[in-house]
């Protein structure tokens, strides 16, 4: 018996990526949505995710929260849709690297970027990512004169990455760099990316009707 697969969301959140990354594995999961307030802070969904955010992840007895985790937990539970270089593949290394530059740099510049805020320059050693001019310049030089960050195949990692991306750019946080642009028009266009976004649009869709009917 395959175990289940619950995935915790809420269309209008970073849950949209682990959404893309269910898609792109292939293997059936059930949607449980969580309005944001009350709903994710119940005792019920805590026990889940103390931080009373989404998304979250079941998979049968395992419980992974952060969007990073949960896309690098995907891809190794599911070894057969091969969006992982395999444990001991020297492309291992790349692939938990740029997955972690997103989780940690990337992030955290681009959400001060997109609240107004700076680091004084010299405060920039304080923080982990230094200055978010440095962290474009270090992800604008991954992804020049490639298709994918690591070898020659679509992992996780352009998953996530390129999520940040997408957000980063229609928000303002990341600057529209041609080597941003292309990439993430490239892999945007997947066939997993198309339907996850459709679901996700489409559930936003009925949740403003519902709220106008009321």
């Amino acid at each position: 018996m395959i175990d289940e697969l619950v995935f915790y969301t809420n269309p209008m959140s970073r849950g949209r990526i682990v959404r893309w990354m269910l898609e792109e594995v292939g293997q059936p999961y059930r949607t449980e949505l969580l309005e944001y307030g009350p709903t994710m802070k119940s005792a019920e969904y805590l026990a889940i995710n103390p931080m009373g955010k989404v998304p979250a992840l079941r998979h049968g007895g395992a419980v992974v929260t952060e969007c990073a985790a949960i896309c690098c937990y995907l891809a190794d539970a599911f070894p057969d849709a091969r969006l992982a270089p395999p444990p001991g593949d020297r492309l291992r290394g790349p692939y938990y690297r740029w997955l972690f530059f997103a989780a940690g740099p990337v992030e955290a510049a681009a959400s001060n970027q997109a609240l107004g805020l700076e680091v004084p320059a010299e405060r920039q050693a304080m923080v982990g990512y230094g200055s978010l001019a440095d962290v474009m310049s270090a992800l604008e030089a991954a992804l020049s004169g490639r298709e994918y960050l690591v070898g020659d195949r679509f992992t996780a990692a352009d998953v996530y990455v390129g999520s940040h991306i997408g957000w980063g750019m229609s928000y303002g946080a990341i600057e529209k760099r041609p080597a941003f642009e292309r990439y993430f028009e490239r892999i945007s266009t997947r066939p997993a990316a198309i339907r996850a976004r459709e679901i996700d649009d489409a559930l936003i869709a009925d949740a403003k009707s519902a709220s106008g009917a009321s």
